[in-house]
């Protein structure tokens, strides 16, 4: 897509008088770094970091089987709350449409937050299979902009501007005030404390400088992925698409099969007794870095693929998570990597490569 064709968020003006280097992400042209990924990715781990998230999709569920619909049509078990709940989507081979957070409000009103390349799809996927639900499924990504703030200062930065903020991770707020309808949720995509924040576009603006002149660092979307790479959190694209499923994925948490009915739950029950990949996390011996779509071998045998792979800017270590044949997948078994048609050694490990400071 050209970049002149791109779509821009509420907050693109910021990023542009800040140097920003924009990309195409989801076609939106967003922040990739402002002074350096390494840098940003320090500041968040150490201080506070703000992200422009705005890209990510916004779709309601409303009507009197909101609830119903969005236990049929989602892998999760919903319930009205004031915590918002992981699920997701899957096809009707059971593999993933998307992985997305669920605001819960109320019986006959859910919000769904959606990964920005994954909006027009997911928005499809809802209204093709609602017709035995009374809803109503608006998309409404192109009324909110969202900020994430990110860092051990998180809750330091913000409670100068809300009181009262939601005090566990996964709460959540919604209310009206004078500058219209704002949700705060303590929630992110660091591994660190934190707190994302949908607004209307002079709010969520208004907001960001609030934050900005406190001394809160603008973040890019390439610290944002080492970040949530360290934490072990999983990328739609990369340890998901529509040729993995959950429990493939590691995502079997997030499929309960407590309910008796919901969309490919035979599938995904026969997924899960007859699993043959498996999501494990690798660190080379060799000195290298594994990237995404690197082969993964065991005695000259392919068993595999890099999903993601990063020096860690952390521990400095070459970490990488890799979707590899089940019968390989033993921690502690060593198998090679083919970088540039060598074969580079790594030792399956287990997924902590740092530890979470989210008030979990």
């Amino acid at each position: 897509m050209p970049m002149n064709n791109l779509r821009k968020t509420f907050l693109h003006s910021k990023h542009v008088s800040l140097g920003a280097n924009l990309i195409n992400f989801g076609g939106f042209d967003m922040p990739l770094y402002y002074t350096s990924i390494a840098e940003e990715h320090h500041f968040v781990r150490n201080n506070c970091g703000i992200f422009d998230v705005s890209h990510m999709g916004q779709i309601v569920i409303s009507g009197e089987d909101a609830l119903n619909f969005s236990n049929y049509i989602l892998t999760a078990k919903i319930e009205v709350s004031r915590k918002i709940q992981y699920a997701l989507l899957v096809n009707d081979k059971g593999n993933i449409v998307d992985d997305l957070m669920v605001y819960p409000f109320s019986e006959d009103q859910i919000l769904l937050v959606v990964n920005a390349s994954n909006i027009e799809k997911d928005y499809d996927h809802l209204l093709n299979n609602k017709e035995k639900f009374d809803v109503v499924i608006r998309n409404i990504s192109d009324s909110f902009g969202c900020i994430a703030i990110q860092g051990p200062e998180s809750f330091n930065k913000m409670s100068k501007i809300f009181k009262n903020l939601p005090l566990h991770s996964s709460d959540y707020m919604y209310f009206n005030d004078e500058n219209g309808p704002l949700l705060i949720s303590r929630s992110g995509y660091t591994g660190e404390d934190g707190f994302e924040v949908y607004a209307h576009d002079s709010y969520i603006n208004q907001i960001w400088d609030k934050l900005y002149d406190d001394g809160v660092k603008p973040i890019g979307l390439g610290a944002r992925d080492t970040l949530r790479f360290e934490a072990a959190m999983p990328l739609y694209g990369n340890e998901m698409d529509e040729t993995i499923n959950p429990f493939e994925a590691g995502l079997g948490f997030a499929v309960d099969f407590t309910k008796t009915d919901f969309f490919a739950r035979n599938i995904l029950i026969n997924q899960k007794d007859t699993l043959t990949r498996k999501s494990v996390a690798l660190e080379l011996i060799d000195k290298n870095i594994a990237r995404s779509g690197y082969e993964v071998f065991f005695e000259g045998t392919k068993i595999g693929f890099i999903t993601t792979g990063y020096l860690s800017p952390t521990t400095k270590k070459a970490l990488a998570f890799a979707l590899i044949d089940i019968n390989y997948a033993k921690l502690g078994s060593t198998v090679d990597i083919m970088i540039r048609n060598k074969y580079y050694k790594a030792i399956i490990r287990n997924k902590k490569f740092i530890n979470k400071n989210n008030k979990i």
